[in-house]
């Protein structure tokens, strides 16, 4: 369904029973990510939890109504809320939506109730590292102009976005699959307004290192173990400033191990929430 959100049409689906705790998740990939990744890996939950996804501002098939800055995707998360009617909410997020996520607890204390975060950071550092890794390996031949250009955000247009990434998406699994990357690019939305806000304004300015000590809801972490552009390092830093912080390491997977490892990682993440957010207290 469309909704009007903080004056901006967004992309939303909403699952589950309308009655249970509210889980809001939020993509990743700035302008190359979409609802269909949260709702494949947090929709299973909609069996007992409500969950809500959607396609972000400049994002999937949502308005292009700008900023498309870190403040107003955790505004337009909270918005949602509101909209679901819901005093408190899980929000979940994987790599870029993991910085929304902890963005949205920062600046809204009183109506987060846990998190759960997948292979993410809680600065900008980790694209030193990240650099260094596509250097180091020899499964892909890194056409470094794109490259630098797509993670400084001077993209020319969706084309040229889904060019780039295209490039670069086999570094992202453990085991790379040519036709399943290819498939993977074929199947993504490429917005590359989002795309270049991400990296020509919010990057520069992001770090939460300071303030996530006051995170003091429930937290699950969770990373592969051989992520190259958000390595395992970038989360142990947030399990260690978060007080009740929970690292889970998957050791088969890269980027994604909500599907390198999905039943481990269902397993994992409905585990986390019966604790963090109990069905019967709630109820």
């Amino acid at each position: 369904m469309e909704l009007t959100i903080n004056g901006c049409r967004l992309t939303v689906e909403d699952l589950g029973p309308r009655d249970a705790p509210l889980i809001i998740a939020h993509h990743g990939g700035g302008g190359i990510g979409s609802l269909k990744e949260p709702r494949d890996t947090f929709g299973p939950l909609s069996d007992e939890y409500r969950v809500i996804v959607f396609d972000a501002r400049g994002c999937g098939t949502s308005e292009a109504l700008p900023p498309y800055s870190h403040q107003q995707w955790a505004a337009d998360v909270d918005a949602l809320r509101e909209w679901a009617g819901a005093e408190k909410v899980t929000v979940a997020g994987g790599s870029y939506g993991g910085f929304i996520a902890m963005e949205y607890a920062l600046a809204y204390p009183d109506r987060i109730q846990a998190l759960m975060l997948r292979d993410t950071a809680a600065d900008g550092t980790n694209l030193e590292t990240a650099f260094e890794n596509a250097r180091n390996q020899n499964r892909i031949e890194i056409k470094w102009d794109n490259f630098n250009r797509y993670w400084t955000g001077q993209i020319r247009d969706d084309a040229d976005l889904k060019q780039c990434w295209s490039e670069m998406i086999g570094l992202y699994d453990h085991d790379y699959d040519p036709e399943r990357s290819a498939r993977a690019v074929e199947e993504g939305t490429y917005r590359h307004e989002a795309h270049n806000w991400c990296f020509q304004h919010n990057w520069g300015n992001y770090d939460l290192k300071d303030r996530l000590g006051s995170i003091t809801v429930p937290v699950l972490v969770t990373v592969g173990r051989h992520d190259w552009v958000t390595p395992v390092s970038c989360s142990e830093t947030i399990t260690k400033l978060v007080p009740n912080a929970e690292l889970v390491i998957f050791e088969k997977s890269g980027h994604s191990p909500q599907k390198e490892e999905r039943e481990l990682f269902q397993q994992v993440i409905r585990g986390f929430i019966h604790r963090a957010v109990p069905l019967a207290a709630s109820a």
